[in-house]
């Protein structure tokens, strides 16, 4: 076996999860786009249409989420920590899955999401996707660390303000709205939009883990 051989073999295998991890946040990105669309669309066959795109691009990223896990096993250099690898793939996932779950709920529940609250948390969470996906994407060659900065620190201040709307939709809910049934269908809807958010900031903690480390 030649040197250059040799060496191929103990040389970080980088690329392959850079790939992986900007593939799966670019369709986290787009899935965060399509459920704006979703949430300001009051007829439920439209919805229906904008949810089996979701569901496409949450199995998509499952697969590729699966692929980064088998990269783990077979790689035995890594770009950075195998545990931080593993978190982010997870947080990554979450975020699909959340998004993904929060689609298919108001079409199960049969709920007009053209409200306000609704409105407002997808509109945090297609924020908060495009400013992960803007980290994860420095993360390839860590050079401008001040641009991962201001990602991480407005995911956290986009998650306070998720917290803050969910509290001021449950109240206004439980003030306005007279059908119980409603009350805990809308406010279970609520409860996984706003954990969308919290996943993003989990995906945003695993990042700045990252870059403290090797930056």
């Amino acid at each position: 076996m030649s040197f250059n051989s040799i060496l191929k073999v103990f040389l970080p295998k980088d690329r392959v999860f850079y790939d992986l991890f900007e593939q799966v946040v670019g369709n986290v990105t787009i899935m965060s786009d399509k459920l704006k669309e979703l949430v300001a669309e009051p007829d439920f066959d439209k919805r229906a249409a904008f949810i089996s795109i979701l569901e496409d691009l949450e199995h998509e990223n499952d697969k590729l989420t699966h692929t980064i896990f088998t990269e783990l096993g077979r790689n035995f250099i890594t770009p950075f920590d195998r545990e931080d690898i593993h978190a982010l793939a997870t947080a990554l996932d979450d975020i699909a899955d959340y998004i993904y779950a929060s689609a298919k709920k108001i079409n199960f529940y049969k709920v007009n999401p053209n409200e306000t609250g609704f409105q407002k948390l997808a509109e945090v969470i297609q924020q908060s996707a495009n400013e992960v996906k803007s980290a994860v994407t420095e993360l390839r060659n860590m050079k401008n660390m001040k641009k991962i900065t201001e990602s991480l620190i407005k995911i956290n201040s986009l998650e306070n303000q998720a917290d803050d709307i969910f509290d001021m939709s449950i109240e206004r809910l439980f003030e306005t709205e007279p059908d119980a049934k409603e009350v805990i269908k809308k406010r279970e809807i609520y409860q996984i939009l706003e954990l969308a958010t919290d996943k993003c900031e989990d995906a945003s903690n695993v990042i700045e883990s990252i870059i403290i480390k090797y930056a």
